[in-house]
């Protein structure tokens, strides 16, 4: 039989969290942001529960030939732009809609032969200080834009820093919004500026909701402002769930030691499990001692360091477990139990992106 270990996808979980984005936005258009491929969850495996977004933004020129093969024929936003000039001639064959972060892209525009205008998302820098114009540089980008037969149409964003928590003791986006308001307050065209942890947290203040926003993590059933909000809170559903079994367990006494470096150390005797997951599967090997972790659905802890292809469980609460016992690293457990992957990956000192992004290709995956 094949080792145990495997991750599921929640096509409905997908679709709930997408309405929640709407419920949140509801005179917004969404895009679902599935760069990475799908945030780890797999394009093709994600696209149907995200089939009823309004758009899907990316990155990768290769994930919007995979997008336009699904015979989707809505907008596919580049959200990094073309990285060289000819991405601009699959940008014209496939109808992709891409942002302009700086003046080389400008440059490959208005190089570029066409007889379709394309519609640019031209990004300002407001204070993530990764990709954009300054305010004070971006209004002659849009002028040098507009100038070109080759721009159809421009649309305006940026992307908010600290949407997910106040910062420097006030709200996180104040001075962000501030710098796009005087920047942008008479320029034509639609704008997005939200992302998962503004469409959540930020709807009620005045001009944020704008005509897009980009459900990224919110859409797999990630919390951006975890811990001070979990899953539950916000009303998403996990969308991956990480699952294995006991392959193993051991009776120890008071003075054993637990896997490598003999990090975990008994004080009294213990019954501990030993699961099919390790580094190698895409679990975190800095997850330490104490990490939540379901075993037939109740929660306990992992023990010791992760090895390559295992993992150590204490199975004090459980003590009926055996061998074949079902083991949830992440999300969905049996008989309605549920474990965060947020907190998992807070015990492991990383973020639920991470985890999402990290499960290796060995690990099967199929659609529940």
């Amino acid at each position: 039989m094949p080792r145990p270990i495997e991750a599921l996808i929640h096509t409905e979980a997908l679709a709930h969290n997408l309405e929640r984005a709407r419920q949140q936005a509801p005179d917004a258009r969404v895009w679902a942001v599935v760069k990475a491929n799908a945030y780890g969850h797999g394009l093709e495996r994600a696209f149907e529960g995200l089939r009823a977004a309004d758009g899907f933004a990316l990155l990768d020129l290769d994930e919007a030939q995979r997008l336009r093969d699904l015979d989707w024929r809505g907008p596919v936003l580049l959200l990094e732009g073309a990285f060289e000039a000819r991405d601009l001639e699959l940008c014209s064959r496939l109808n992709l809609w891409h942002v302009v972060h700086c003046e080389q892209q400008i440059d490959w525009l208005a190089a570029h032969k066409t007889h379709q205008g394309h519609r640019v998302f031209l990004k300002m820098n407001s204070g993530m200080n990764r990709l954009g114009f300054r305010p004070q540089a971006f209004r002659s980008a849009w002028t040098r834009l507009n100038a070109l037969p080759q721009v159809d149409e421009i649309s305006l964003m940026t992307h908010l820093s600290d949407a997910d928590a106040d910062r420097f003791g006030h709200n996180g986006i104040a001075h962000q919004m501030a710098a796009w308001a005087a920047a942008t307050h008479d320029l034509p065209g639609e704008r997005s500026l939200a992302n998962s942890a503004a469409t959540l947290r930020h709807m009620a203040e005045a001009g944020v909701r704008a005509d897009w926003v980009r459900a990224g993590i919110m859409s797999y059933g990630g919390v951006p402002d975890y811990p001070e909000h979990d899953a539950a809170h916000w009303g998403l559903q996990p969308a991956m769930t990480l699952r294995s079994k006991l392959i193993a367990t051991q009776d120890l006494q008071a003075g054993d030691s637990v896997g490598y470096g003999s990090s975990h150390v008994t004080n009294a005797p213990l019954r501990i499990g030993i699961v099919a997951c390790g580094y190698a599967d895409g679990y975190p090997r800095h997850a330490g001692t104490g990490t939540p972790i379901l075993v037939d659905g109740v929660r306990t802890r992992t023990l010791g360091r992760v090895s390559m292809d295992m993992l150590a469980v204490d199975l004090t609460p459980v003590p009926t477990a055996q061998i074949g016992s079902e083991v949830t690293l992440w999300g969905c457990g049996p008989g309605g139990t549920l474990l965060g992957i947020d907190e998992v990956a807070r015990a492991a000192g990383t973020i639920g992106y991470e985890l999402m992004c990290a499960v290796a290709p060995r690990v099967p995956v199929r659609v529940a």
